[in-house]
């Protein structure tokens, strides 16, 4: 049964825990400590994106596996991605990453390479959808989707790794990029590179620690776990701050890792 408490009470709690996690020492054993190894904005988003969409099972994996990635790419993803030849890929046959296999790798890396040819940022892919009057980044997340997989040799099987809305998905990956790339406050845990979409269109990224902090206290109504449950559980965390409702993705997380539910320590 969730726990009730007064809307003044649970800002509370949750800002202190997000001034609790929501700082420097978060990121060493966080996926986001592998884009802060770069300082180039086309590598953050590079490395960045592909350490996201591989971020499910233990961190410490995830951590490895990405910094295997980086030095396969010459520890510098996007020059490797514009200049790389034929016999640079060969190696990438052998990463794997539980249902992440060689398939997948090239198609990612094939990707990047079409689309950095044409563009400058990984943000346009994204924002190009959106409209100054979108809520949400609903319509950014389903028409990136189609863009990543607009090519006639796209893998069918690929597209399991890259969510969409359209498929009811909680895009939890995809969230968490965004907020990486957009968000942004003086903890400069996010870098908040893109400067396009609204920290007040981010949704937050729903995972089993979230929301099983989120249900504890009543924050979502909703069985399911799917797209709508994010956009609840968003909205009613604009109730604390409607600018930055997924700043409290460090609270509930972190609360829910450190199996804490009262946010203390």
């Amino acid at each position: 049964m969730s726990k009730s408490l007064e809307d003044n009470k649970l800002k509370e709690m949750l800002d202190k825990a997000v001034d609790r996690f929501n700082r420097p020492s978060f990121i060493p054993e966080d996926p986001i400590s592998i884009p802060h190894r770069f300082s180039i904005l086309q590598d953050r988003e590079i490395i960045g994106f592909w350490t996201a969409m591989l971020s499910w099972g233990q961190r410490k994996t995830i951590l490895s596996k990405a910094t295997q990635l980086i030095e396969l790419m010459g520890g510098s993803p996007y020059d490797f991605v514009l200049n790389h030849k034929d016999k640079d890929l060969i190696p990438f046959l052998e990463f794997k990453h539980r249902t992440f296999q060689a398939t997948d790798t090239l198609y990612f890396l094939d990707f990047f390479r079409r689309y950095y040819n044409q563009n400058e940022s990984l943000e346009h892919a994204f924002s190009r959808f959106l409209e100054p009057e979108d809520e949400t980044v609903e319509p950014a997340l389903i028409g990136f989707q189609k863009v990543f997989f607009d090519h006639p040799n796209a893998p069918q099987r690929t597209r399991k790794h890259v969510a969409s809305p359209a498929r009811k998905s909680t895009c939890k990956r995809l969230n968490m990029f965004l907020r990486w790339m957009v968000r942004k406050d003086k903890q400069k845990v996010d870098f908040g590179d893109w400067k396009s979409i609204r920290m007040d269109q981010l949704q937050i990224p729903f995972d089993v620690h979230v929301e099983r902090v989120a249900r504890h206290y009543g924050l979502i109504k909703r069985k399911q776990r799917d797209w709508r449950t994010v956009l609840e559980l968003t909205s009613r965390l604009k109730d604390f701050d409607p600018k930055d409702p997924v700043k409290y993705d460090y609270a509930l997380f972190g609360m829910g890792v450190l199996g804490r539910i009262d946010g203390q320590d």
